[in-house]
C-alpha cells in the first residue's frame, strides 16, 4: 500500500553525507529487520559524491522510503535534519539510524515496538551497542543502565542512550519540541526532555554497530560539544539527580578537549571503554 495516508508504526530517519560507500550497509540493516511495517526517511544533507544516486535506486526499489534533499550542506546543524525527518514522519514511534552505523540485531524494531506496546508508561527503549573500526573488527561493547530509576541517576553524567539503538515515541518527542537547536549532542537534550513525558529503559541487548574511525568529525568539534553538553545539563539540573557532580565531570571533558587532537585521538578509545564500564 502506497497511499501517504496509510498507518505506520515505525518512522527511521537516517541523515546522511557523502557516505556512498557506506550507506547501503545501513539501508540494507533496515532491509534485513523482521518487522517490516516501517518508513525510511533519508536526509541528504547536499552530497556531493555518488550518495544521491545510490539513494535513488534504493527508494526506487522500494516505497517505504522517502528522500529530503538539503539544496545547502547544514552541518553541523544535525537537529534541523533531523526535526525535518520528524514532521513528516507518519510512525507511532521513531527510530534512529546513522550512514555509517548499521543494525547487526535482525530482530532491533520487532523487540522495541513489542516492549513499548506492552509498556504504556515507558516512552523510549534503547539497547546496547558494539564499537567497530573501519574493517568491522570489534573494538569494545558496552550496554547502559537498564531500569528508569538507575538511568536517570546517571542522566546527567553522559548520555543515557546511543542514538541508533532507539526507539521512541513520536507523539513524546513532538510535545517537547522534537529535536532542540543544540550543535551538539541533539540526542541526549531529546531524552532529557522526553524523561518528563515517561519512563525510561535500555534493553541488554546489542543491536547496532559503531563506527568509529576517521570519518568521524567528532575530534574537530569535541571543544564546542564539551560546552554545549554542559550548558544543556544545566538547563535541567532540576529535573535529574546529581547534576554538580556531574557538571563537574562534563568540565573534565572540557579539559580534556583542549589536548592537541592526536593525543586526544589515541587515548579516545581507552577512556570511553573505561567511562561506559563506570
Amino acid at each position: 500500500m502506497s497511499d501517504n495516508k496509510r498507518n505506520i508504526s515505525v518512522s527511521i530517519i537516517l541523515p546522511t553525507y557523502n557516505r556512498a560507500g557506506l550507506l547501503p550497509r545501513a539501508i540494507d540493516s533496515v532491509m534485513r529487520q523482521s518487522y517490516k511495517d516501517w518508513e525510511l526517511i533519508i536526509v541528504d544533507d547536499a552530497s556531493t559524491d555518488e550518495t544521491p544516486e545510490i539513494i535513488k535506486k534504493w527508494a526506487e526499489t522500494d516505497y517505504r522510503i522517502t528522500v529530503i534533499t538539503n539544496v545547502v550542506n547544514q552541518y553541523p546543524d544535525l537537529p534541523k535534519n533531523l526535526n525535518k525527518g520528524l514532521a513528516i514522519a507518519k510512525g507511532k514511534y521513531i527510530a534512529r539510524l546513522d550512514d555509517d552505523d548499521y543494525w547487526i540485531d535482525s530482530q532491533k524494531l520487532e523487540k522495541q515496538v513489542d516492549f513499548l506496546e506492552k509498556n504504556k508508561e515507558y516512552v523510549i527503549v534503547g539497547t546496547g551497542m558494539i564499537v567497530i573500526d573501519e574493517k568491522g573488527e570489534e573494538l569494545y561493547r558496552y550496554l547502559k543502565n537498564r531500569e528508569d530509576v538507575d538511568i536517570r541517576k546517571k542522566a546527567l553524567f553522559a548520555n543515557p542512550f546511543s542514538h541508533t539503538t532507539v526507539l521512541f515515541r513520536a507523539d513524546a518527542a513532538r510535545l517537547v519540541g522534537g529535536y532542540s537547536n543544540w550543535d551538539f549532542a541533539e540526542d541526549w537534550d531529546l531524552w532529557l526532555k522526553l524523561g518528563r513525558k515517561g519512563k525510561f529503559y535500555n534493553v541488554p541487548e546489542y543491536s547496532t554497530a559503531y563506527l568509529s574511525a576517521g570519518q568521524n568529525n567528532s575530534y574537530k568539534y569535541q571543544r564546542r560539544q564539551a560546552q554545549t553538553i554542559l550548558k544543556f545539563i544545566t538547563v535541567h539540573r532540576k529535573e535529574y539527580p546529581y547534576f554538580y557532580f556531574a557538571f563537574m565531570l562534563n568540565v573534565g571533558q572540557l579539559i580534556f578537549s583542549l589536548f592537541p587532537e592526536g593525543i586526544r585521538r589515541n587515548l579516545h578509545n581507552f577512556l570511553s571503554s573505561i567511562k561506559r564500564k563506570i
